[in-house]
């Protein structure tokens, strides 16, 4: 999963090794004071976290990737 905007990773809901599924919540990114959450676009085991809380991200950044 890329992030979308530029902004800062409030939150990361999942370490390697977690199961997720289609739609689930991984991720927080702060822009302008608005919350995007990042949810998973498939059912998948997180591979790669590759961001933490507080990081500045840039549009199309990679945040989690899965398996």
């Amino acid at each position: 999963m890329r992030s979308p905007m530029p902004g800062k990773v409030i939150a990361i809901l999942v370490r390697p090794g977690d199961h997720v599924s289609a739609g689930d919540e991984v991720c927080v990114v702060e822009a302008m004071k608005m919350e995007q959450s990042i949810r998973a676009f498939r059912d998948g085991v997180v591979k790669t976290v590759h961001v933490q809380p507080m990081d500045s991200v840039r549009a199309n950044d990679p945040l989690i990737e899965l398996e």
